[in-house]
């Protein structure tokens, strides 16, 4: 509920004490406006002060808190989030006539006394003994904007609240005091300006802008007598005087304005009685607060420069400050966020996948060379009801996302980035047999070594029987061949991988550190769609790795006063040669041409990208670039118990589920809509030697099994849930382990006892 400002409803208990304030400032001014010694008065009570003498000089305003906007690269905007929604404006651009109301019916002599009002005071306080009771009160405009600064400065704790606006002697003389301070320093105009600004409208509405824009969907420059007269009498008790849950109540609270402005001649009587006559007019909007309410799927997004602000300390130092800088507000961030590219991706997704469907898809797309990220989405929707999420599955966990999703066969140019760096050829021949044992020992960092099990070896398998080697790396890549990259991994060791991946920002989604186990290469380790798609941007942009940012620029407003923030850069640097990535390309173009991403191609525009499909088809992906943009695309169970398996998607139905069959196409989509109207940019490209490889057809995900399933682009770790001794997959779709796979297998360990990929270090 709302924090109340000054005004009504107050108990019987706090209307004593009303009482008792206005008594002793009654006192105290009679005595000579000066307060000289406050403490001699006596006043003991819990609350008080010791010498009005000793207050601090000078108070405390802190900024007040207005709404953030986030817009888009182009200016749009996104949403609007605020911890108080809040538009500072100026005098001038508040309506006459609710500058004239809100006097008239707060403090009428305001223009004729200083801080304090001596004959208002007294006229209370005889009153107020007349009736018993507080019917009237003698805090000027000037003491109730000082109150409001306490609330403002106590935030949004309780605690603070209920000592800034509790009714004792303390707070009263405390209050006079900065009243004095202020009259002084500001003068009439501006206190009126601060007051208005700072007050509170109720539905959640501070400030007369926002007030202006909940009741009427107007700037407050615009309002009329009547409307005036509604806003100023809802001040005294919002939650009384509420024109949205008590019409009646408001529209009488409207013309006792309207009455009182006759009576102290601001307008006159027949514009009185008209205005009393007009309906209350109402055009409410309701609160758009928060990334729930971003524009073109962009919750996530709006979520994760949320996120940025938060946990960067270009914005501050602490967690602290930087909470506080987002929580006062007032600030405009325009993003990275491409309008275009962003309706691309959710034209794509509502095309392909359902809210409602057992599995979800989420996407990122990055632009080479920058690291901008120009678009994030995914199919369940940013809110809280049925089929809606708050997690972003599009990120790591530390920036609201998830544990990530292995990403499979989309890690493999990782490994041959590494093994190209290393001095490998792009002709590189494995013989690469349809199932095999871990090859062992293989070379980890700080001079260990994996050793597979001699008692119990790990075994993978390639997706299907007919791929036997040998293959070059060439054809390997295009048909996702497991045994190849094994080999691959085993003859240049797992540390160059790992430390291609880290150049390429390829981290664990949960912040893990990479295991050294050679099923790394198969995509075994739980990544993020952003970070797939700002890995790819390395390839893209001929080797250079650019970390990601979604904001080009804040700028912070604090009263009249605009500033700009300093905003994170991306940091580039090379992750491996042009030539490592330029064959990198080439290869990869492959697998959109004649591999198993044909249904991922763009056409004509030139584009290069990986399927992946994890094992029992848990996750599946594609990820895929053009010189100018990267993107990533996931479609999987985020809690990891679905398997794609007859398993209907978007409104179609799938016996098993490829990397280049969901989200291939949803890529693909994705890809032509944001790249539409934009030049068309040919990759740098290398001539790999011909190893004379044997015909084997194009490696398409139709080539398969004898169950007359589609097959596999690639299946992640093959024999380890697969794979029969007589090499066939018998007509099951998930052949019959001819092991128990050993524990911790997949994470593995990097210490002396580790035992990963059913290994161990020696």
């Amino acid at each position: 509920m709302p924090n109340k400002r000054s005004g009504g409803g107050l108990s019987p208990t706090q209307q004593a004490a009303k009482f008792l304030g206005v008594s002793v400032l009654a006192g105290a001014v009679l005595a000579g406006i000066a307060l000289p010694a406050v403490g001699a008065l006596g006043l003991a009570a819990k609350g008080s002060v010791e010498s009005f003498d000793e207050l601090p000089a000078n108070m405390k305003t802190p900024p007040l808190s207005q709404r953030t906007t986030i817009l888009d690269a182009d200016g749009g905007q996104i949403a609007t989030v605020y911890s108080r929604d809040r538009t500072v404006v100026p005098l001038k651009d508040i309506s006459p006539y609710l500058q004239k109301a809100i006097v008239a019916i707060e403090d009428s002599r305001f223009y004729q006394h200083g801080a304090v009002d001596l004959k208002g005071v007294l006229r209370a306080l005889n009153k107020n003994a007349q009736t018993g009771g507080v019917s009237e009160g003698a805090s000027t405009l000037t003491q109730q904007y000082v109150k409001n600064v306490f609330v403002e400065e106590a935030g949004n704790d309780p605690t603070k609240v209920a000592q800034a606006t509790q009714q004792t002697i303390g707070r009263k003389i405390r209050e006079l005091k900065y009243a004095i301070q202020v009259e002084e320093e500001l003068g009439k105009k501006k206190i009126l300006e601060n007051y208005l600004n700072i007050t509170f409208f109720g539905q959640q509405a501070y400030g007369v802008e926002a007030a202006a824009q909940r009741y009427f969907s107007e700037s407050a420059k615009d309002l009329s007598l009547e409307q005036s007269a509604l806003l100023a009498g809802i001040v005294q008790s919002p939650s009384r005087y509420d024109p949205v849950n008590d019409e009646t109540e408001a529209t009488k609270r409207r013309n006792t304005v309207l009455q009182r402005m006759a009576a102290v001649g601001d307008i006159s009587r027949a514009q009185a009685a008209d205005a009393m006559k007009a309906p209350l007019g109402l055009k409410v909007s309701k609160p758009k607060n928060g990334c729930i309410t971003a524009v073109k799927g962009a919750g996530f997004f709006c979520d994760y420069v949320r996120e940025v602000f938060l946990t960067d300390p270009v914005f501050g130092k602490t967690k602290e400050q930087r909470a506080k800088i987002w929580n006062q507000g007032g600030l405009t961030i325009r993003t990275t966020m491409d309008p275009q590219a962003q309706n691309a991706a959710q034209r794509s997704i509502k095309e392909h996948v359902y809210k409602s469907d057992e599995v979800a898809t989420a996407v990122s797309l990055v632009q080479p060379g920058t690291g901008k990220i120009l678009a994030m989405g995914q199919s369940r929707p940013y809110g809280f009801k049925k089929n809606e999420t708050q997690i972003n599955l599009s990120v790591d966990q530390s920036m609201g996302g998830g544990m990530g999703y292995q990403p499979g066969s989309t890690f493999k140019p990782i490994v041959a980035a590494a093994a190209l760096e290393d001095g490998m050829p792009a002709n590189k021949v494995y013989a690469s047999p349809y199932q095999m044992a871990y090859p062992s020992p293989v070379s980890a960092c700080d001079s260990k070594r994996w050793v597979n099990d001699p008692n119990n070896p790990a075994k993978l398998e390639n997706e299907n029987s007919s791929e036997v080697g040998p293959y070059d790396m060439r054809e390997a890549t295009a048909k996702s061949v497991n045994t190849y990259y094994v080999q691959m991994i085993s003859d240049i060791g797992i540390c160059p991988v790992t430390t291609m991946a880290k150049k390429m920002g390829v981290v664990r989604a949960d912040g893990d550190k990479m295991p050294q186990v050679p099923s790394i290469a198969l995509g075994t380790q739980e990544m993020s769609p952003l970070t797939m798609a700002n890995a790819y941007a390395t390839f893209a942009s001929r080797g250079m790795h650019c970390t990601p940012v979604a904001i080009e620029s804040v700028s912070r407003r604090v009263g009249d006063k605009t500033s700009s923030l300093e905003v994170p850069k991306s940091t580039c640097s090379r992750a491996m040669s042009e030539n490592t990535a330029d064959t990198i390309n080439t290869l990869l173009k492959g697998v959109v041409e004649d591999g198993t991403g044909k249904k991922a191609g763009l056409g004509s525009r030139p584009s290069a990208g990986k399927t992946g499909t994890t094992d029992e088809r848990y996750a599946a992906w594609f990820v895929g670039y053009t010189p100018n943009m990267a993107g990533a695309v996931w479609v999987g169970d985020p809690a990891h118990k679905r398997k794609m398996v007859g398993i209907t998607i978007g409104g179609r139905s799938y016996g098993k589920v490829f990397g280049g069959e969901v989200p291939g196409p949803i890529w693909g989509d994705m890809m032509s809509g944001a790249l539409e109207g934009k030049p068309v940019e040919n990759f740098n490209t290398v001539h790999i030697p011909d190893s004379k490889p044997r015909d084997r057809g194009d490696g398409d995900d139709d080539g398969g099994r004898d169950d007359g399933g589609n097959g596999d682009d690639d299946g992640f770790i093959g024999g380890l849930v697969g794979g029969n001794n007589n090499g066939g997959g018998g007509g099951e779709p998930f052949p019959t382990p001819s092991f128990s796979i050993p524990e911790g297998f997949f994470r593995g360990q990097t210490n002396g006892g580790g035992n990963g990929n059913g290994g161990r270090f020696g």
